[in-house]
């Protein structure tokens, strides 16, 4: 699931590769990834990249003069590399960008749901594109945080992976920061305190640093994740099991103890089976 983290580390990865040489020839090879046809990709042939950006967790390959922009959203299963000439690609790659010299940008997605998708996109369009996210969620401090999560009313997780109010925050991550915080994940944004506040906007930042920094490193999500998909195993801070709430499209993990004050969250899937 690429956050801000992964997706950081992957822009800074391609950042150099990317502007080495000419785009040859751009080739979708999935009937779901590319999400536009106007300007068509033809208008990238001979033009270079001006590097790697992110918003979000998207991320934009820019034509130097800025005319054209490549936007990458890599979804849950999307991921993106760049290989060298002679590097052996994958079999069934989801988008291709070619560069004279042989090198490639590779997209390839997991499993049979195709979400991840792939924009070209004029400036104005861009702008209209990327207009409905939040700030970036990295540095953001107290004061603006507050002002984010006050106003509206609604719990903590989900308002954490919203990209109109943050830009860049998943499901795993949000476990992450909400455990480092110390707050529930039910609690309900309104009702924060001002010192709960700070708190959680040091936490982000803490945990997004923590995990960019690792990312970079390589490190797998069993070295990365304190929390995420630790069910059972102990809190790294007290030792209580940790425990989860399931929901159809992610599951919450937290810390009874740290985070509940020994309250044990209701699991809305497990409830529907008891009834």
């Amino acid at each position: 699931m690429p956050e801000l983290p992964e997706v950081e580390a992957l822009r800074r990865a391609l950042d150099d590769p990317v502007r080495a040489f000419p785009i040859e020839r751009v080739r979708p090879l999935h009937v779901a990834t590319l999400k536009t046809i106007d300007p068509p990709l033809s208008e990238l042939y001979g033009k270079r990249l001006a590097g790697a950006e992110r918003r979000g967790k998207r991320l934009l390959f820019q034509t130097e003069g800025g005319r054209l922009t490549l936007m990458v959203h890599l979804m849950s299963a999307g991921r993106l590399r760049y290989l060298r000439a002679g590097d052996r690609g994958p079999k069934t790659p989801a988008f291709q960008v070619l560069f004279e010299g042989g090198g490639q940008l590779v997209l390839t997605e997991a499993g049979a749901r195709k979400r991840a998708g792939v924009w070209l996109l004029r400036p104005k369009a861009l702008e209209r594109e990327l207009s409905g996210l939040g700030p970036e969620a990295l540095g953001l401090g107290p004061e603006r945080l507050g002002e984010r999560l006050r106003e509206r009313g609604r719990r903590l997780h989900p308002a954490l992976r919203d990209q109109r109010v943050l830009a860049g925050i998943g499901r795993a991550w949000s476990n992450e920061i909400l455990h480092r915080a110390k707050l529930s994940p039910f609690e309900l944004t309104t009702q924060l305190s001002d010192e709960e506040v700070t708190r959680l906007a040091e936490a982000i930042d803490a945990e997004l640093e923590r995990g960019l920094e690792l990312r970079e490193r390589g490190a797998a999500d069993a070295r990365t994740y304190r929390v995420h998909k630790r069910l059972g195993e102990p809190c790294p801070d007290c030792g209580t099991p940790i425990a989860r709430v399931c929901y159809e499209e992610h599951t919450v993990y937290y810390c009874p103890v740290c985070q509940t004050e020994g309250r044990m969250l209701k699991d809305r899937r497990l409830s529907r089976l008891l009834r």
